[in-house]
């Protein structure tokens, strides 16, 4: 925008409410506020004077602090920021850190319990596969047994049973009723 000389009187008046509220009297006016060497692209230097005095200048070091601590009143006045208002031998205020609206620790925290709540419903519904496939392997070993019947081979031309797998094979000698043979 232009710089003019309702620009000049603004800047001077911030200037000058800048050094009230750093020193907290009401002595300096916008007359205290010297603006000199200013050029077409809106570079100047700037004194400020003491008004009890009004020859005296006021030390650097009261200038520079008033301005860094209103810097956002005479940025805002302007429009404009540290990047663009720049104050030489003044260091630019830093703007406070971005913190974002969800804490750090609770994003890492809420990843962490969604892996763990992942890795047991994984345990469970393999466990529940793995469960429901072994009992479907053992109902078709059973109905396997059922199916296989007695039959008879040749061994050697003699005549054979196979063994009933399910109710197995008595041997005739042990199961003896009768008492043939006199016990010891």
């Amino acid at each position: 925008y232009a710089w003019d000389a309702n620009e000049e009187y603004l800047f001077k008046a911030m200037v000058a409410f800048a050094m009230r509220r750093y020193s907290s009297k009401s002595t300096t006016q916008i007359s205290n506020v010297l603006l000199c060497n200013v050029t077409d692209r809106v570079s100047f230097w700037f004194v400020v004077t003491d008004s009890s005095k009004n020859v005296t200048t006021v030390p650097g070091s009261e200038v520079e602090a008033a301005i860094r601590m209103n810097r956002n009143r005479i940025n805002s006045a302007f429009l404009l920021t540290d990047k663009t208002l720049q104050f030489l031998k003044i260091t630019s205020t830093l703007s406070p850190p971005v913190e974002p609206s969800t804490p750090v620790w609770l994003i890492v925290f809420g990843v962490v319990l969604c892996l763990i709540v992942a890795g047991i419903v994984f345990l469970v519904v393999s466990g529940i596969q793995k469960h429901k496939k072994k009992n479907k392997e053992s109902t078709e070993r059973e109905n396997l047994e059922e199916k296989v019947e007695v039959t008879v081979t040749l061994e050697n031309g003699i005549p054979c049973e196979v063994l009933d797998l399910k109710t197995g094979h008595i041997n005739g000698v042990f199961a003896a009723n009768d008492e043939r043979f006199t016990s010891l």
